[in-house]
C-alpha cells in the first residue's frame, strides 16, 4: 500500500514459471481506478468498472517503461503487476504513486529486479518548482513533468510544457531527482524489513556453439546487408540470408520421435535468436565504431523532408508530412462546445477542447494482420503528440472552437509520433487555428560501444536504430522552448551530463525542421475554412440565463429553429452561437441580445402589440419582455379608444419612460413621435 495525502494505491506482484516455447519477457502491467475510491458510482447501466480507459492505459505504459529494462537479459518468467486505486482524495493523482508502489512491490518480491525506482511529478508555479503538485496546482503550472529514476540516474521522462526553455526543463529534472532519491531511501528501509531473497531462475540464453556458428557463417553477409539504404531491400536481404542458414542447419528431423521434434524446435528458436542478436550487434558496431547508419546518413543528418498543406478539399485543415520513410496524413476538424470530450474519472468531471488521435494501420509497415481498435502504443503515441501541441493552442476566449486532429500513419520507419506533431501543426495552421508558434519534434537515439563504452548519439532515428539502440528520446518544441518529451530507455539510465548533450542535439534538429515547415506555411491562415462552423461569442448577465433558455428550453429552441444556429450557454453568461451560415449567426446574435439586453430608460424599441386594454396596450419590446403604454402616451392629443391607434399584432416604436421598483416598464409612443418630428424640422425649414 502506498499513500500520498488521501490517495492510496495497492500494488501487487506475481511471479510464475515461464511458458514453454516463450522467447520474450512476458511482463504485464495493469492499473485500474476504482470509482469507489472517490466515493462515486460507475457510469452506465451495469454500474461496474469495465475495460480500461485512456488514462488507465497511459498509466500502465508509464509504469511499464522504466521497469521493463531493469530485468536481466534471458529472464522470461511471467511477471504480473497490478495496481488498484483504493482511495482518491481528488487532489493527488494516483498515476505517479502507482509507479512507485509497483517498484516497491517488485523490490519486496523474489524477482531479479535491478531497481528499485521511484516516480514523481514536477510542476512550476510562479517560477518555483513544486513536487507532486495537486490537480488544482497543475492548472497554474507551465510544466507537467513526470520522472522515474533509480540510484544511478533517470530512466523515464514525460513532459508536457508551454514553451519552457530547455535549461528550465533540465532544472526541473534535477529538482525532481533529489526527491526520487528520498523515496528510494524509504523503499530501501521497507525492503530491509520485509524483502525476499532475489532468485534469478533459469535464464534462456543461446548456446555459445550456435552463437559462434551464426557469426562465422553470416558475419560478413550481415555487415553487408546492414548497409543497404532502403528499409524493404535491407529487410529482404537479411531475411534471405537467415532463411539460407535455417534451411542448412535447422532442417526438420527425419524421425517423428517426440524428443527429436522438441530438440529441433529448441534449436530453431536458438538459431533465430542468434541471428537477431548478430544483426543487433552488427548494427551497433557499425554505428559505434564507424559511424555508419543503415541508410547512409551522417549522425546528425535529418532525412529528406516533404510537406504540403490543404491536401483535402472538404476538411477544415489538412497536411501531408514525410520524413524519409515515415509519412503521415493529418486532418484538423473544428467544432463547437457540444463536440468537447467529457472526461469522467476519479478526478472531478471536466471537458477537453483539444484531442489528437493517432492511427497506425498494418499497411504502413507492409503487414497484413488483424485490424482492431487503437492499442496501447497508438494511445500512447497520440497522447505524446497531443500534449506536445497543447502548449501553443490559443486561449478559448480568443478561439472558442473545439479542435480534433487525426494523424493517419501511411508509411512508417521511425518517429511516426514526431511526424504527427509536425503534421498536426501544419494542419492546424491550414485550418486557421491561431497557434502561438510552429512546433516540430525530433528523436535522438544512442548506441554504446561494447568494448570502450563510448557513446554515439544519432538524430532522427529509424525503426531499426530504435529497436537495436539504447534509447528513443523524443523532444518536441518551438523556437522558444520545449512543449513535449518522452524518453524510452533500454539501457539502465541517463545522467544529467548526457541529458544536456541530448537536449542540445535535439534543439539543433527541431529548429532545422521548423525552418523547413515555415517555408510551406509561415503562419496560420487569416480565416477558418468555409466548411467550418462560424462561432460568435457574447456575454450576457447570468441573471438573464433563465430568460434566454425559457421554460423547459422553449425560448432558446425557438431561436435555434428560426435561425438554424446552435446556441450554448455557460453558467458564467457566456453564449456561443455556431452555424455554417454567417447571416444566420448574425440573426441569432441579434435575437439573443434583444432578449437579454438590459432595459434602460430612454431606449427606443420596435415592439409588437400583444394586448389591448381600455387603459392602454402592452407591447413586447423583446422576447419575454413586455411594457405598458398608457392611452395618454399613445399619441398627441386626446385618444378616446385605444383601438383607434393600435390593434393586436401591430408593430410600433416605443420609448422607455420609466421602470418602477418592481421592474414594471412604462412606454410612450407619443415620445417617439415627438422625437421624430423634431428631427424633421430642420429639413422642412
Amino acid at each position: 500500500m502506498a499513500t500520498y495525502g488521501g490517495t492510496t494505491v495497492l500494488a501487487t506482484v506475481v511471479r510464475a514459471p515461464a511458458r514453454p516455447g516463450l522467447d520474450f519477457f512476458p511482463l504485464t502491467v495493469d492499473y485500474r481506478e476504482k470509482t469507489s475510491a472517490a466515493g462515486k458510482f460507475p457510469g452506465g447501466f451495469r454500474k461496474r468498472e469495465g475495460a480500461p480507459n485512456e488514462k488507465e492505459i497511459l498509466t500502465m505504459r508509464m509504469i511499464d517503461r522504466p521497469i521493463r529494462p531493469l530485468f536481466p537479459d534471458g529472464f522470461i518468467e511471467e511477471v504480473q503487476i497490478q495496481c488498484w486505486v483504493m482511495s482518491h482524495d481528488t487532489l493527488n493523482d494516483a498515476d505517479v504513486l502507482a509507479g512507485t508502489a509497483a517498484s516497491a512491490a517488485l523490490a519486496l518480491s523474489s524477482c531479479p529486479f535491478e531497481g528499485p525506482i521511484a516516480t514523481v511529478r514536477i510542476g512550476r508555479i510562479d517560477d518555483q518548482f513544486v513536487i507532486n503538485p495537486t490537480s488544482a496546482q497543475l492548472e497554474y503550472s507551465d510544466i507537467d513533468l513526470v520522472l522515474s529514476g533509480h540510484k544511478d540516474g533517470l530512466n523515464m521522462i514525460e513532459v508536457g510544457a508551454a514553451e519552457v526553455p530547455d535549461g528550465d526543463v533540465i532544472g526541473a529534472m534535477k529538482f525532481g531527482y533529489e526527491h526520487i532519491k528520498d523515496i528510494l531511501g524509504l523503499i530501501g528501509e521497507l525492503t530491509e524489513k520485509a524483502g525476499q531473497p532475489k532468485m534469478l531462475g533459469g535464464l534462456v540464453v543461446v548456446p555459445d556453439e550456435i552463437t559462434n556458428l551464426v557469426k562465422q557463417e553470416l558475419g560478413d553477409a550481415m555487415t553487408e546487408a546492414r548497409q543497404i539504404p532502403g528499409k524493404q531491400e535491407r529487410s529482404d536481404r537479411i531475411a534471405a540470408i537467415a532463411k539460407e542458414f535455417m534451411d542448412k542447419h535447422c532442417a526438420a528431423p527425419e524421425s517423428g520421435n517426440y524428443n527429436d521434434v522438441v530438440a529441433h524446435a529448441q534449436k530453431q528458436g536458438h538459431c533465430k535468436e542468434a541471428i537477431r542478436l548478430l544483426e543487433k550487434k552488427t548494427a551497433r558496431r557499425l554505428l559505434a565504431k564507424k559511424g555508419i547508419r543503415a541508410d547512409g546518413r551522417d549522425l546528425k543528418v535529418i532525412r529528406d523532408l516533404e510537406m504540403e498543406v490543404g491536401i483535402f478539399q472538404r476538411t477544415h485543415g489538412s497536411a501531408f508530412f514525410q520524413r524519409g520513410e515515415t509519412q503521415s496524413l493529418v486532418s484538423c476538424t473544428l467544432g463547437t462546445g457540444r463536440d468537447e470530450q467529457i472526461i469522467d474519472g476519479l478526478l472531478p468531471e471536466y471537458s477537453k477542447k483539444f484531442t489528437l488521435h493517432y492511427n497506425f494501420p498494418p499497411f504502413c509497415t507492409g503487414e497484413a494482420r488483424r485490424i482492431t481498435g487503437p492499442g496501447r502504443r497508438e494511445i500512447g503515441h497520440g497522447a505524446l503528440a497531443e500534449r506536445s501541441l497543447v502548449g501553443v493552442l490559443p486561449d478559448p476566449e480568443e478561439f472558442p472552437y473545439t479542435i480534433r486532429i487525426v494523424s493517419d500513419i501511411t508509411e512508417s520507419n521511425g518517429s511516426s509520433s514526431m511526424a504527427s506533431v509536425c503534421g498536426g501543426t501544419l494542419a492546424m495552421m491550414d485550418a486557421g487555428v491561431p497557434i502561438k508558434n510552429i512546433v516540430s519534434g525530433i528523436s535522438i537515439g544512442r548506441v554504446t560501444d561494447e568494448d570502450t563504452g563510448e557513446e554515439t548519439y544519432i538524430t532522427d532515428i529509424i525503426g531499426e536504430e530504435d529497436f537495436f539502440g539504447d534509447m528513443d528520446f523524443k523532444i518536441c518544441g518551438t523556437r522558444d522552448g520545449i512543449t513535449g518529451i518522452q524518453l524510452d530507455l533500454k539501457a539502465r539510465g541517463l545522467n544529467f551530463e548526457q541529458i544536456e548533450l541530448i537536449f542540445a542535439q535535439a534543439r539543433e534538429g527541431r529548429l532545422f525542421i521548423i525552418d523547413q515547415m515555415a517555408k510551406v506555411i509561415a503562419e496560420p491562415r487569416s480565416d477558418i475554412s468555409q466548411f467550418a462552423p462560424r462561432i460568435i461569442t457574447l456575454r450576457i448577465s447570468p441573471d438573464n440565463i433563465g430568460k434566454l433558455i425559457g421554460p423547459g428550453g422553449k425560448t432558446i429552441r425557438a431561436i435555434q429553429e428560426r435561425t438554424g444556429a446552435s446556441i450554448d450557454v455557460d453558467d458564467d453568461g457566456t453564449v456561443m452561437i455556431a452555424t455554417a451560415n454567417g447571416e444566420a449567426a448574425a440573426q441569432a446574435k441579434a435575437e439573443v441580445e434583444a432578449l437579454t439586453a438590459e432595459v434602460k430608460v430612454g431606449t427606443v424599441y420596435t415592439g409588437k402589440v400583444v394586448a389591448v386594454k381600455d387603459f392602454g396596450c402592452f407591447v413586447e419590446i423583446a422576447p419575454g419582455t413586455d411594457g405598458m403604454c398608457h392611452v395618454s402616451e399613445l399619441a398627441d392629443g386626446f385618444v378616446k379608444n385605444v383601438s383607434d391607434v393600435v390593434k393586436m399584432g401591430d408593430t410600433i416604436k416605443v420609448k422607455v419612460i420609466s421602470i418602477d421598483d418592481q421592474g414594471r416598464i412604462k412606454l410612450s409612443r407619443k415620445a417617439v413621435l415627438r422625437d421624430e418630428a423634431k428631427q424633421e424640422e430642420p429639413a422642412n425649414s
